[in-house]
């Protein structure tokens, strides 16, 4: 099988390491990929749908497997299928389930999905009204309705800071067009966890679940970023929650997508929240989530391609595949590096040292690569994210241990990243 992975992240470096072991696959390349990444790469801009056909007719691609969210909001997906090319990922119209805010919330009023209260508003002064009418108390979300690369959600402590943020969002336009709505939601309680699967448009196989740590900070403080680690599997994912959260949430999404003319095919990511009234949908992403895709895929030991192309053909009823299973390694942990300035205006063009001494002397662990370049024979940062360093172990705490180790052994001027990635998993285990 010859295959494409579209994207330049941790998680496209991730998903080429994952598919390029496996013997189903004799052919692997990503696009554009990064400097990072050892081999393998391509110059293609994934946004450039007439280049994306070109190359996989040229190079005589199986399929194209999409790693982040923009082509698909732009229709790479529709473009390449009516092309009669294999793609993994949603069309457009499936997309809007994370593209759109708006769109989700109302989807989910649709089919009953549980979520949170809300309110769509399409301008400020529509919005800070109904901050000020007290609908949602004191403490409540504001989220850009559109793509705002994992920045656009604002959890609001106040009404002043949810106001604030509304400005931010719709006056001044901080995420530009994604701004020009938002969405308000009641604060729900409860821990976070997300959730995978494969879908084919009508049926699916799960994977594993993680968690994520959005905030810049230890302890969950500071603003929001796109992740700066994550671990997996969830010690909260207990067999009947996930039973739960496949009959509540997977399959009626499924079967209204299915349903309303727009059949979801491609990776579903359900990041929830275990409410005291059972888990409700925060958020869905219509790919893999970075950084849960590095710390899932070092720990799945059957092959993913054939799924992955199963899924594209409409196919995994019957097929015989079965879920990527959890080998002995039991327990994965991500730390992100970031760049001076992430989640802001983050600082490029740092020397990157201490990546060989991983290598050598920390057995387990893998560095995915994300915003990185080739300066001469060095590489240098250039991206928030620069890396996601992953342990994986028999246990949580011998994984954080492995995962600090290697990432006190890198270093860039300004290197930032969180001391208390998989803590969580310690006090929940």
């Amino acid at each position: 099988m010859r295959i494409l992975v579209l994207g330049s992240g941790a998680r496209e470096h991730a998903l080429a390491w994952k598919l390029g072991q496996e013997p189903a696959v004799d052919y692997l390349v990503c696009a554009p990929g990064n400097a990072g990444m050892q081999s393998g790469v391509a110059p293609l801009d994934p946004l450039d749908t007439d280049a994306v056909v070109r190359f996989v007719r040229r190079d005589r691609i199986d399929l194209t497997v999409v790693g982040p969210e923009a082509p698909l909001g732009r229709g790479l997906a529709d473009r390449l299928q009516a092309e009669g090319l294999r793609v993994f990922g949603p069309t457009k119209a499936a997309a809007q389930l994370e593209t759109s805010k708006a769109f989700a919330k109302d989807f989910m009023q649709r089919h009953a999905v549980p979520t949170a209260r809300y309110r769509v508003c399409g301008s400020a002064d529509e919005a800070i009204a109904a901050i000020r009418s007290g609908e949602f108390g004191d403490a409540l979300v504001v989220k850009a309705d559109g793509l705002a690369a994992g920045k656009g959600v604002v959890v609001a402590p106040d009404r002043a800071t949810a106001e604030s943020a509304v400005r931010s969002a719709m006056v001044d336009r901080s995420f530009g067009d994604a701004g020009a709505r938002v969405v308000l939601e009641e604060l729900l309680q409860g821990p976070e966890v997300s959730f995978f699967v494969i879908a084919d448009g009508e049926n699916y196989v799960p994977l594993l679940s993680a968690q994520d740590h959005k905030r810049i900070f230890d302890n969950d403080e500071g603003p929001n970023t796109g992740g700066m680690g994550a671990f997996s599997p969830s010690p909260l994912m207990t067999a009947a929650l996930q039973e739960q959260i496949e009959r509540d949430i997977v399959q009626p999404v499924l079967r209204g997508m299915a349903g309303e003319g727009t059949p979801f095919r491609g990776f579903l990511y359900c990041g929830l929240m275990l409410t005291a009234d059972g888990p409700k949908v925060i958020e869905f992403n219509v790919r893999f989530g970075d950084p849960e895709a590095q710390v899932v895929l070092p720990l799945l030991v059957e092959p993913l391609a054939p799924l992955l192309l199963a899924a594209s053909e409409a196919r995994l009823s019957g097929s015989g595949l079965r879920a990527p299973e959890p080998g002995s390694r039991r327990a994965s942990v991500g730390v992100v590096l970031a760049a001076h300035g992430y989640p802001g205006d983050p600082r490029s063009g740092d020397v990157i040292t201490g990546l060989a001494d991983v290598a050598r002397d920390c057995p387990d662990v893998l560095v995915f690569h994300a915003g990185v370049k080739a300066r001469g024979a060095d590489l240098v940062t250039a991206g928030g994210r620069v890396l996601t360093v992953v342990a994986t172990a028999p246990s949580f705490e011998i994984a954080i241990a492995r995962a600090y180790e290697a990432a006190g052994k890198i270093r860039f001027e300004g290197m930032q990243y969180r001391r208390d990635i998989g803590a969580k998993a310690l006090s929940i285990d």
